[in-house]
């Protein structure tokens, strides 16, 4: 393993938790590994080991971009990671209002009803 690979699993399994790192690394085939590979050294290995902006900011942009550009099968995973990065469920509201005004109300609707439906699940009280 490369040291920005070795990097990006302990960053990732620090944002995102073993057991959802474990689940993802089991169902790992032959046919996706290599991108497997790429977004550990890639997205977690590089910007998100990155120490130019905290974690709770991350957690706010990469919400807010998902939203904003209609990737909503990963909003719930990163809302369940602000439990981790310390984005409070306001952070993340205020984010999608900015969602809403600069890229459509119906799609920071949509990850607002996922956000919301998460932190239910996780047991958050807003």
């Amino acid at each position: 393993m490369s040291e920005r690979r070795d990097s990006g699993m302990k960053v990732r399994r620090e944002v995102l938790g073993d057991a959802h790192v474990d689940r993802a690394e089991a169902a790992k085939t032959p046919f996706d590994a290599p991108f497997q590979d790429m977004i550990t050294e890639g997205a977690w290995g590089t910007v998100w080991a990155s120490d130019g902006i905290s974690r709770r900011e991350r957690s706010m942009l990469t919400i807010a971009l998902l939203a904003a550009l209609g990737n909503f099968d990963e909003v719930a995973m990163h809302v369940r990671a602000t439990a981790r990065t310390g984005a409070s469920p306001e952070d993340i509201r205020e984010a999608l209002q900015h969602v809403a005004v600069y890229a459509g109300v119906p799609r920071a609707n949509h990850a607002l009803k996922i956000a919301k439906d998460t932190y239910k699940d996780m047991g958050v009280d807003l």
